[in-house]
């Protein structure tokens, strides 16, 4: 078992990043309670790795965490999500010149019909959206968060963008 003093080099490079461990499991599991559940659990698996560290980026490392936890603890309490199958026709829309209309749309839009749009999101597309536009991460941090290319961040943040925009205006009427 960790010392005191392991315990408290963790506390000090862990605990600034409470917040955004619970919002981006918030976010995964869609429930305030599993998200606090999820967040302990990841901040203990944490700790007991936290000797294993190499160091480098702590909120990647410990996001990386989170996330993996998220993933583990849904496929085993919920049934898996439909996957959508990625259609160019239909995902894909040109953008019309003028203003950005994400901006106008998100600018009008109140918090819980930005909520609500978010969590309709398939949960790919909601964690890089997450991570980009609430947690301010690089695209090379949630590469690594996400074990994926920064080619596939780029992508999902653009069909994220896009189905969120879509999703908004419907919602305004838009």
């Amino acid at each position: 078992m960790p010392g005191a003093e392991t315990r408290e080099r963790f506390e000090q490079a862990v605990l600034p990043h409470l917040d955004a461990a619970y919002n981006l499991a918030r976010w995964l599991t869609r429930n305030d309670q599993d998200a606090q559940d999820v967040t302990q659990e990841a901040f203990l698996r944490a700790f007991r790795f936290f000797d294993g560290y190499q160091g480098g980026n702590m909120r990647a490392w410990l996001l990386t965490i989170v996330r993996n936890t998220c993933y583990t603890w849904l496929h085993q309490n919920r049934p898996p999500e439909a996957a959508v199958e990625f259609d160019e026709e239909i995902h894909s829309s040109e953008s019309s010149g003028g203003a950005d209309p994400e901006l106008q749309v998100l600018a009008s839009a109140d918090k819980e019909t930005l909520h609500r749009a978010l969590d309709e999101l398939p949960g790919i597309f909601r964690e890089v959206l997450v991570l980009r536009e609430m947690e301010g991460m690089s695209y090379k941090e949630i590469a690594d968060v996400a074990s994926v290319s920064i080619g596939t961040v780029m992508s999902r943040l653009a069909r994220a963008r896009t189905r969120l925009r879509e999703s908004l205006g419907a919602a305004l009427g838009k």
